[in-house]
């Protein structure tokens, strides 16, 4: 398993809703991964969004970021990374890539031993540095 494991919005959501498809994966996925589980602000945006109809799912969420179970990475800032972060969404934009996947996909090509946790299929067409795989935890 990579060094460290970055958490898309998806697993956040199917973790905390009982009604998501992903529910039980998530639970068993987060029950053998190391803590915490390192984002970055989009992810943290898409994931309120995500969580807002889910009953104590946004209150949820805090606590895991309060607590640091979810840590965004201090070190990672999108304005930092925004060249790359904009070629992206341009390269993908038949899929389309959305913002935060987006600034995973720059994390993992900073951090090259990390993998994403997600339940976003389009991650299999997603390359780092335009050609390699990304490791993920997926469903998948």
């Amino acid at each position: 398993m990579a060094h460290r494991v970055l958490v898309d919005a998806g697993p956040i959501a199917a973790l905390l809703d009982r009604r998501d498809t992903h529910h039980e994966w998530a639970k068993q996925q987060v029950a053998h991964l190391r803590h915490p589980l390192v984002t970055c602000e989009a992810v943290v945006s898409e994931a309120f969004f995500l969580l807002a109809p889910v009953r104590a799912g946004t209150g949820t969420f805090a606590g895991l970021l309060r607590d640091q179970l979810v840590r965004v990475d201090p070190d990672f800032l999108f304005c930092d990374n925004l060249p790359e972060i904009l070629d992206q969404m341009e390269q993908y934009k038949n899929v389309p890539m959305s913002f935060a996947d987006a600034c995973l996909v720059r994390m993992t090509e900073i951090e090259r031993d990390s993998s994403v946790f997600t339940t976003d299929r389009d991650f299999l067409t997603y390359r780092r540095n335009r050609r390699e795989r990304i490791p993920l935890i997926s469903p998948f």
